[in-house]
């Protein structure tokens, strides 16, 4: 009886424990070949957030590449821009010297126009003899023809004795003014609302001799350096054209 009671009870025992170490298995997660299930979590977690800056990164990198090559490309423009316009300014300052003139004439014509080279009498210098008359006429733009003289409140660039003339500012296209140059010389005239940019011009009239003429001295230092470095232009000029004659 003791015996039998001995072994129901050792049965109750170890059948208990196999319950119990069964119900743990359970209750423990299934091992995995990379580890357990919050370490793959954390990886996959950590692996899309580097994947998603690398690409925010590269598309940062490639907006501000494509910002980098558009300001290169409107600076380079703006250079060739600047670079064709010094191009047309030059050109356009090398064909004064090409000039030919025709004279000494007993009338000529000048235009006088603005475009998007600037202003400027048409041709810059002309030659006519004594008692010649000299056309001008305005094309385009608001311009005068005015003569450096003492009268127009500049100085002496006409001979000594020389008639002072100044057309006033002509509005409007078609507009025209004469003046007869009777006493040989070279004069010097300008557009009043375009003298600092440089209009002006010359008149040779008959055959003076350069070294009498004051329009062939140096230019005043009154007169602005822009002024001053046209007149140095027409005066190579106008001295060029009296070293040749016809």
């Amino acid at each position: 009886m003791f015996d039998t009671e001995l072994h129901r009870r050792q049965f109750l025992i170890l059948t208990g424990a196999t319950t119990v170490t069964g119900l743990a298995g359970c209750t423990t997660a299934p091992p995995t070949a990379g580890g357990d299930s919050s370490g793959d979590e954390s990886t996959t977690t950590s692996e899309t957030a580097e994947e998603t800056e690398h690409h925010e990164e590269t598309e940062h990198h490639d907006d501000t590449d494509h910002h980098e090559e558009t300001t290169h490309h409107e600076e380079t423009e703006h250079h060739d821009d600047t670079e064709h316009h010094d191009d047309e300014s030059d050109e356009y300052a090398d064909g004064e010297h090409d000039e030919v003139l025709d004279g000494p004439v007993d009338s000529v014509s000048v235009s006088m126009v603005s475009t998007d080279r600037g202003h400027h009498f048409e041709p810059h210098v002309v030659w006519v003899n004594e008692g010649g008359t000299v056309r001008w006429t305005n094309v385009s733009g608001f311009h005068s023809t005015t003569s450096y003289s003492p009268a127009n409140d500049r100085p002496q660039l006409v001979p000594d004795g020389a008639a002072s003339w100044d057309s006033g500012v002509f509005t409007e296209g078609g507009e025209t003014f004469e003046q007869t140059f009777d006493l040989e010389g070279v004069y010097h005239y300008y557009c009043i609302p375009h003298e600092l940019l440089g209009m002006i011009g010359s008149v040779i009239v008959g055959r003076p001799d350069p070294l009498e003429q004051p329009a062939l001295a140096d230019p005043p230092e009154e007169l602005s350096d822009r002024v001053r470095q046209t007149l140095l232009q027409r005066n190579q000029m106008v001295e060029a054209a009296l070293s040749q004659g016809t």
